[in-house]
C-alpha cells in the first residue's frame, strides 16, 4: 500500500487563533474516497475535508468526556428510590403524549 504526504491543513483556524500547517500522510485507498469527496463538493478542498475530520474527532472526544462525567457522578451518588419514580413518572406521561 503506497502512501503519499498530499495535505497540509491549518489547524488554527478551528480557535481562530495563529495557524500551523501540518503534512498528512494518507494511503492511496483514503486519498482515492477524499478526492470523491472533494469531487461531489461535500469539502471544498482536501484541507477542509480533513478540518472537518478534526473537528469531528475533537467533538467525539468532547463527547466521551461528557459520558464519562455523568457516569462518574452517578457512581458517586446514584439515584435514589424517589428519582427512579420520578424518572419513571417522567417516562410514562411522556409516552402518553404520543401520538400514537
Amino acid at each position: 500500500m503506497q502512501t503519499h504526504t498530499v495535505l497540509l491543513i491549518t489547524i488554527g483556524m478551528l480557535f481562530g487563533m495563529a495557524t500551523e500547517q501540518i503534512a498528512v500522510r494518507l494511503p492511496d485507498e483514503l486519498l482515492v474516497v477524499l478526492d470523491d469527496l472533494v469531487a461531489r463538493g461535500v469539502y471544498k478542498s482536501r484541507a477542509a475535508a480533513v478540518r472537518a475530520g478534526i473537528e469531528a474527532v475533537f467533538e467525539l472526544d468532547r463527547r466521551r468526556r461528557t459520558d464519562s462525567a455523568v457516569v462518574e457522578g452517578y457512581r458517586r451518588l446514584p439515584p435514589t428510590p424517589a428519582d427512579q419514580q420520578a424518572a419513571i413518572a417522567s417516562l410514562r406521561d411522556a409516552i402518553v403524549e404520543e401520538p400514537w
